[in-house]
């Protein structure tokens, strides 16, 4: 038995995903191994590096500073969240990622991105939490339109959700055979079409099948939700969702909404706890 921690993205919904982990994290619920992909790798890396509240705490810090999240940023580099303060500055200077312990910790982390000259997902395991490690991260985060691609290990790379908004299916196929999936979208949702494929397909005109795929994404997820319901109804999978919509916006910049989401997520953390056990054989 491989017991897997799943994390869906969706920006600033992921506080609902801090909330359930930390839970777990002070608590000591153990995985084998757990797959992130956008929100759900930046936010969920402080699993494996044992950092209950760091997630939180910077957002609500730098949420509505220029220097995180910005069309500044967005005009003068191509990203609207700043990767420079995002992925260098507050790891490394400000609220510091405890690359030790996420490299000491035997949990495997794993971060999908699509790669967009193929239109296809790929992951990468985390070992260090190094540069490379937060490369991965960073491409998985990096949504069309607002993000800059990234070029890391021979691959040209954007959001994960494109592709693959949950990765259960990658986690079964390296064994993973116990999962606890965290959504960030209650069970009603149901997600419409991509308004934006133009745009898309005009900015990057010379990856035509990030557009292609942006176009049937809503049919994608359909799919990924009817599958996961499945595996939820024959007790192969627990999924912590929230109980309704969450009401926050994609880059929230009110420390308020980002502590009432994330309070939420405590709320369904503790809800799920006993049965998160006993799922996982503790």
């Amino acid at each position: 038995m491989k017991r897997g921690l799943i994390m869906e993205g969706g920006a600033m919904r992921g506080m609902f995903t801090c909330g359930v982990i930390d839970v777990f994290m002070e608590n000591g619920v153990k995985f084998d191994g757990a797959a992130g992909i956008s929100a759900g790798a930046v936010f969920g890396c402080n699993y494996k590096s044992h950092q209950p509240g760091r997630a939180i705490r910077y957002n609500k810090r730098y949420c509505a500073d220029p220097r995180y999240c910005s069309l500044r940023s967005l005009i003068k580099t191509g990203n609207l969240y700043n990767v420079d303060f995002c992925y260098h500055e507050i790891p490394d200077k400000i609220d510091v990622f405890d690359r030790a312990a996420f490299e000491a910790d035997p949990m495997e982390f794993y971060v999908g991105a699509t790669d967009i000259e193929s239109g296809r997902i790929v992951y990468h395991k985390c070992t260090d939490g190094g540069e490379r490690d937060i490369l991965w991260m960073q491409a998985s985060a990096s949504l069309p339109l607002v993000s800059a691609p990234v070029k890391v290990d021979g691959h040209i790379l954007m959001d994960g959700g494109i592709v693959d908004p949950v990765p259960y299916a990658y986690m079964e196929s390296v064994g993973y055979d116990r999962n606890v999936m965290i959504l960030t979208q209650p069970a009603d949702y149901v997600k419409p079409k991509e308004r934006t494929v133009p745009l898309i397909r005009a900015s990057l005109k010379k990856y035509p099948m990030v557009a292609a795929t942006m176009a049937v994404r809503h049919k994608i997820y359909a799919r990924q939700m009817a599958e996961i319901s499945e595996r939820e109804a024959s007790g192969r999978a627990i999924v912590i969702r929230p109980p309704e919509s969450l009401h926050i916006g994609r880059t929230e910049k009110d420390p308020e909404e980002l502590e009432r989401v994330y309070q939420i997520g405590r709320r369904e953390g503790k809800a799920f706890f006993g049965r998160v056990k006993s799922f996982l054989e503790y």
